[in-house]
């Protein structure tokens, strides 16, 4: 965890958004403590004062509730840094305001409007940390950063702040004014300073976060620019519709939503009942607080620990287990009848929650589109807000309906009061929803998901989604054609995604650059770099790319390279096979096309790496191969043109992707009619 969270701390603009960040949350902690002491002085009376608190924070709720949305489509349609530094700068506008004016009808009025500013600024900041990253990858470790400065760092640096500044008062005996107005209104200026802070360092030291040069950004500015130049207007309104109907037709964005709704209705039952459920248990203060702790240990353990599962889990099947095993756990929550038990499932039910709230984050920052990432960002935290109290504010009315009464159990006096049903039925209702948000989420229908547990149990890596099709020949120039012609077909609309990559061993420049600028010529030296430039293609683009369900059609993977060498180089191939295992992790091809081709039909007007002799034991090495292992080869006819060897290379992907249950991940028109029929004569 530490080598992850220090190469995203290695970005320059993740590390200066994190201390913006840093800022920013100690400001919105702080202003917790110094509005809420600040409109207690301002008001009389014992019923004004203690609306004071819960004032305060209804109105940073509210607009939460309310101009979420708004913010999100902000994020997607301007310039985010623009905007969050606009936000900052009315922050800071803001609390000065309050400390000038200082009535308490403007500093409610003040609160609201700065959370209005706040509901702007956190989806551009959302929608933008993934671009500041090199990897996909990266975003969980860069959400979970985010987490521990959000929650932890600054709330601990925001009451040590405050406890300074407001013990200033007393260990120094310094007081501006006798009503103590004038401390806390050289708080809120405080704050409004590290909000101008904020927009200063956003302005001038993070350009990066105006950056959206993704292929997926470059796709939805072209869609833009053509709809703009059609005539079309890309309002607020359809950009909403254009979210809306995202969130209808993509079944991931679908199942997050729903798990995230049933989640947060099992919280805030939690939360909402968490002291009367202390007294059922016949404790008092010290029980509730000791739940208050099992909670957030549960909370910091999961956001630790499910990176580690994510090597073994998919996001999209671990966040629907979390919530389903949050679920059943709440359940046994509401059956405990002794505060261990309570602790230790109240730890569990924390440590589901916080894995999946991080893995929600985690699959909006790496599988959902720059173009429209700030306003699922908007969506999702919105929901979060409404759902987590309006469940906070039913679950009191539902528990006082149930009348309370006193069972003995293990020789131990139990109260069954409210709190019991009400978490039983959250507990259920997450369950139910868990699986609902599983069966829309999960993409890999064809592997069960007992299997993927009992290898995350054993701490086996998970397999990837996606499906690897390997072109294997003797002939570079076959290889490469068929390659691209088979991703261009794979490339029709109804395909997932499709990515060509090609054998580093052929004229790849950084093979080049590192034998000519290292002077290495000798065989083995060539085959180290090679397999150390393989390694680099199938940890930076092929796993990733299978991890995200995509269809990935390599150029002489392994099998081509390695007979060139054996029989050329007369390298031992039990070394040069072992030296592959471990370039590639032993990542093999769900699919090998071995291109037969007949080498005495090769142009000798053309340049060749290799002699005709050479070519027929390459075949021959090749052709061995694909019989020790025939459930993974297709031997095709390379003979005739390049068009006429493409439809037997679809044939054969086709037929051995069907044969392998795996047909879903192709086109759903993807052959033509004499295609198919060809397929119906085999």
């Amino acid at each position: 965890m530490t080598h992850r969270a220090r190469s995203v701390l290695a970005i320059r603009g993740f590390r200066r958004l994190w201390g913006v960040t840093y800022l920013c949350s100690i400001g919105d902690w702080l202003s917790l403590l110094a509005l809420t002491s600040l409109v207690t002085k301002m008001t009389d009376g014992y019923s004004a004062q203690s609306f004071a608190f819960a004032g305060v924070v209804l109105t940073q709720l509210l607009p939460g509730l309310l101009f979420a949305p708004l913010g999100g489509l902000l994020a997607d349609r301007f310039d985010r840094r623009k905007i969050m530094v606009i936000c900052d700068v009315l922050r800071c506008a803001l609390f000065v305001s309050i400390a000038v004016v200082g009535t308490p009808l403007w500093l409610f009025v003040a609160n609201f409007l700065i959370g209005c500013c706040s509901m702007m600024w956190i989806p551009s900041k959302d929608a933008a940390v993934p671009n500041l990253l090199r990897r996909s990858d990266q975003v969980e470790t860069a959400a979970q950063l985010g987490l521990v400065m959000t929650y932890g760092i600054s709330v601990i640096t925001g009451a040590g702040l405050y406890a300074i500044i407001t013990g200033i008062t007393t260990n120094l005996n310094i007081q501006p004014d006798p009503e103590g107005l004038g401390m806390a209104k050289i708080i809120v200026v405080v704050i409004g300073a590290l909000y101008l802070t904020s927009a200063i360092l956003v302005a001038t030291r993070i350009p990066e976060l105006s950056s959206r040069d993704t292929p997926l950004a470059e796709a939805r500015k072209a869609e833009k620019k053509a709809a703009e130049e059609s005539g079309e207007k890309l309002g607020f309104g359809a950009m909403l519709r254009d979210a809306a109907r995202f969130v209808r037709t993509t079944p991931l964005v679908r199942g997050l939503l729903i798990g995230m709704i049933g989640a947060f209705a099992a919280a805030g039952a939690l939360i909402g009942s968490a002291n009367l459920y202390a007294s059922s248990l016949r404790g008092g203060a010290s029980t509730f607080g000791l739940l208050f702790v099992a909670m957030f240990i549960g909370l910091a353990t999961g956001m630790a620990g499910s990176p580690k599962l994510a090597r073994r889990l998919p996001h999209n099947r671990l966040f629907g287990i979390a919530i389903v095993l949050a679920g059943i756990v709440m359940c046994l929550v509401a059956l405990s009848p002794h505060l261990f038990v309570s602790l230790i499932t109240v730890m569990v039910v924390g440590a589901c929650a916080g894995a999946a709230f991080l893995t929600g984050v985690t699959i909006i920052g790496t599988q959902i589109e720059d173009a429209i990432r700030g306003r699922i960002n908007a969506i999702y935290q919105s929901l979060m807000k409404i759902i987590l109290a309006g469940a906070m504010a039913l679950t009191p009315l539902l528990v006082g309906l149930v009348r309370p009464h006193t069972v003995i159990v293990w020789g131990r006096e139990m109260t069954i009061d409210g709190t019991r049903p009400v978490l039983l039925g959250a507990g259920l209702i997450a369950a139910l929803v868990g699986v609902i948000a599983y069966r829309q989420m999960d993409d890999r229908r064809t592997e069960p998901i007992l299997a993927d547990l009992l290898n995350a149990i054993r701490r086996k890596p998970r397999r990837s989604t996606g499906l690897l099709i390997a072109v294997e020949g003797d002939v570079a120039v076959d290889t490469s054609v068929q390659a691209h012609l088979l991703a261009d077909w794979l490339k029709r609309p109804g395909a997932k995604e499709v990515l060509l990559a090609t054998d580093p061993t052929l004229d790849d420049e950084r093979l080049q650059t590192v034998l000519s600028g290292a002077q290495l010529t000798g065989a083995r030296a060539h085959a180290l770099v090679a397999a150390a430039v393989r390694a680099d293609i199938v940890e930076r683009q092929i796993r990733p790319a299978l991890d995200r369900g995509a269809l990935v059609v390599m150029e002489r993977f392994v099998d081509s390279p390695l007979a060139h060498l054996s029989v050329v180089a007369g390298l031992d191939p039990a070394e040069l096979e072992g030296l592959a295992d471990w370039a590639t992790a032993r990542l093999r091809p769900d699919v090998t096309i071995l291109l037969d081709r007949d080498p005495s039909t090769l142009d000798p007007n053309k340049p060749r790496r290799s002699s005709t002799t050479d070519h027929w034991q390459v075949q021959r090495v090749l052709t061995e191969m694909a019989s020790a292992d025939p459930d993974r080869y297709v031997v095709v006819d390379a003979d005739g043109s390049p068009e006429q060897v493409a439809v037997r290379v679809r044939i054969a992907v086709q037929t051995a992707v069907a044969g392998r249950r795996m047909a879903r991940l192709l086109p759903g028109d993807s052959l033509a009619p004499v295609e198919a029929r060809a397929i119906r004569a085999t």
